[in-house]
């Protein structure tokens, strides 16, 4: 599945929040803090930019399939 060009970072916060248990803990400058606890402790920041450079949002993608031990592909789906 390709990624999505043109994903801003407020859309994948809001997408990570809907459906995969984060929660926006604060915005740090331009950085968006989520956090979740399911299945464990996790924060990650993602970038509030208007489009996500390809390699950054291939990064976050891989690091919460990683965290929920679900694909890239099945977190791709819900957005």
């Amino acid at each position: 599945m390709k990624l999505p060009r043109d994903l801003s970072g407020n859309s994948l916060a809001d997408m990570l929040c809907r459906h995969w248990g984060y929660v926006r803990v604060h915005q740090s400058g331009s950085h968006i803090i989520l956090q979740t606890e399911t299945p464990g402790h996790q924060r990650i920041a993602i970038p509030a930019h208007s489009f996500l450079r390809i390699g950054t949002l291939n990064s976050i993608l891989r690091v919460v399939a990683e965290h929920k031990n679900k694909s890239k592909e099945e977190i791709l789906e819900t957005l």
